[in-house]
């Protein structure tokens, strides 16, 4: 199984943060390779919501990556699913509140099939750099 995870300190409150990661529209704006999303079914944010997405793949080729919003308890933890692309990873986002201060934990697994583990370093590689965007998210939460 690969995985990768990763951790970062906010200043911003619980309850901002948690509203920012649930609605996935606003992934372009901290997750590098997001070329488009859209909201294709549910409500933004709430459990259920389906995200449409269209990241930068190997060599620059788009990719699905859509999502589903599998676990919602806001100010606390966000979990989703990817339903559509290569690899379809889970993802869950905890948050631990402290004053105006959140502490977001951030941690991505998937089971490749057996004829896709040989990619298993690569997949995991990419997975590494997509939790080192928390450091991105940071920077948008906090400049704003």
């Amino acid at each position: 199984m690969a995985h990768a995870e990763n951790g970062i300190t906010i200043n911003r409150p619980a309850h901002e943060v948690y509203a920012f990661l649930a609605d996935g529209l606003n992934n372009a704006a901290w997750r590098q390779g997001v070329q488009s999303i859209s909201l294709k079914e549910g409500t933004a944010g709430q459990l259920g919501a389906v995200y449409s997405q269209t990241l930068a793949g190997p060599k620059g080729r788009p990719i699905q990556g859509d999502y589903r919003i599998t676990e919602a308890k806001p100010g606390h933890l966000l979990g989703f699913e990817v339903v559509a692309g290569p690899a379809r990873p889970t993802g869950t986002y905890t948050l631990t509140g402290d004053g105006g201060k959140t502490t977001v934990h951030f941690s991505l697994d998937v089971k490749l099939p057996l004829l896709m583990r040989v990619l298993d370093s690569m997949v995991t590689r990419t997975m590494e750099s997509e939790v080192a965007q928390l450091a991105t998210l940071k920077t948008v939460l906090e400049s704003r």
